[in-house]
């Protein structure tokens, strides 16, 4: 079965912390295992700065540089929390989507041994 995306429209609503269908549970399994799984969690956390950024910049009143330098410190602020809790924030959605707690962090790690393991044989067969 192939791994089912969700559109557009829900991915911004996973993206604000929404939980989506059962259909694409697959997908959220991927989207905390793959090899970008660090920057799609840091995109998925920039999308609602965005939304909130925007009006920000559109509609308070005051000086440009304010509301730019405000904007900045609170973008930073963000991503450092973004990146603190990157591993509990993704294993929440991991669960959230029905698999058992950590199980992320072991579909990683298997990955990540697989890699060595082989890393391990191509340097065995040149050196030893």
């Amino acid at each position: 079965m192939a791994v089912q995306r969700p559109g557009p429209a829900r991915w911004v609503w996973y993206a604000v912390g929404g939980r989506l269908p059962e259909r694409y549970r697959e997908w959220v399994l991927y989207d905390a295992t793959c090899p970008t799984w660090v920057a799609r969690h840091l995109l998925r956390t920039a999308l609602p700065l965005t939304l909130v950024s925007v009006p920000i910049v559109l509609f308070v009143p005051g000086p440009l540089w304010v509301r730019l330098c405000g904007l900045l410190l609170g973008w930073l602020v963000s991503a450092q929390f973004a990146i603190f809790l990157l591993h509990d924030s993704v294993d929440h959605r991991v669960r959230r989507a029905g698999y058992p707690p950590g199980h992320a962090q072991a579909v990683r790690d298997a990955a990540a041994r697989a890699v060595r393991e082989r890393a391990r044989a191509r340097y065995d067969d040149r050196y030893r």
